[in-house]
């Protein structure tokens, strides 16, 4: 099961934005899509509320009182809108279960610093190290009319991050998303350009969406076993999983549960010679 996350500390870089985007391409390729929601704000859940009910589905995602998210046996592909002020422990659960990780960044130097920080800490985790999950970056709010977007494209490039485009400054997203909808979903004459800055993004993802990458420690599939079919149900796993290095816990039933040793049969009292001696007291009597 593909797992695209959307991860950017700064608020308000478009990430809300781009995994609606993403989930609504994903829905219309005829994957069965589940777009999470982890920030807060749950902003893509409200998006969803708006989305006509004739376009292609997408599934929100569902919390139960642990705060565990449950993936419906049915869905095949996620997308994962992240929180601002990512980082530590959260940060690497995330990584643990994504394919990809795509970082919106806008063109100021506050959005560039932001996100500079955010990488070096996704580099020291080992699944970004072993390249078993992807990052790359994608310019957002981007005016065509300045070199902004070139500006980003150099600053990815110092990073070492793949850059896969920009997407442009236009109340054409802000109009489609007020009424539940993408760029995918509007007549193609209305969405000219920007359908053709999604082009290079798209291509850099579908090989992702399709044959995902097993972890680093993942044991090699059996024949006839699908690549990465030991992800565990649930993406948010309890502490106890996350062991550093290791990717999943013993599942069951969406739940995580750890292995305890078999118990051991209880072995009988030794007795003491006093113990042996000691009359009981009915026969003191």
């Amino acid at each position: 099961m593909p797992v695209i996350a959307v991860v950017n500390r700064k608020g308000g870089s478009g990430k809300s934005t781009f995994a609606a985007h993403m989930a609504a391409w994903s829905a219309r390729q005829g994957h069965a899509v589940m777009l999470g929601d982890v920030d807060r704000q749950q902003s893509s859940r409200g998006w969803l509320r708006r989305r006509p009910a004739e376009l292609p589905a997408i599934a929100p995602w569902a919390m139960d009182h642990k705060q565990m998210l449950r993936v419906p046996p049915s869905i095949t592909h996620v997308v994962l809108d992240t929180p601002g002020g990512l980082h530590g422990f959260e940060l690497a659960r995330i990584v643990m279960f994504a394919d990809a990780i795509v970082m919106p960044v806008c063109p100021s130097v506050f959005d560039r610093e932001s996100a500079a920080a955010c990488h070096a800490e996704l580099a020291t985790l080992p699944r970004i190290a072993s390249g078993r999950c992807k990052v790359a970056v994608v310019g957002m709010r981007v005016d065509g009319r300045t070199r902004h977007g070139e500006v980003l494209r150099q600053w990815s490039d110092g990073l070492g991050v793949p850059f896969l485009g920009v997407l442009r400054e236009t109340q054409l997203y802000v109009r489609a998303l007020e009424r539940g909808l993408t760029v995918f979903d509007l007549p193609s004459g209305k969405a000219t350009i920007d359908l053709a800055q999604w082009e290079p993004i798209l291509a850099w993802l579908q090989p992702l969406m399709q044959a995902p990458q097993p972890a680093a420690n993942d044991p090699a599939p059996a024949a006839g076993q699908r690549v990465g079919g030991s992800r565990p149900a649930s993406l948010m796993p309890a502490q106890e999983s996350l062991i550093h290095g290791a990717r999943l816990a013993v599942l069951a039933g969406g739940r995580s549960r750890v292995e305890e040793p078999a118990a051991q049969p209880a072995r009988p009292r030794a007795t003491t010679p006093r113990e042996a001696r000691q009359i009981p007291q009915f026969l003191k009597r």
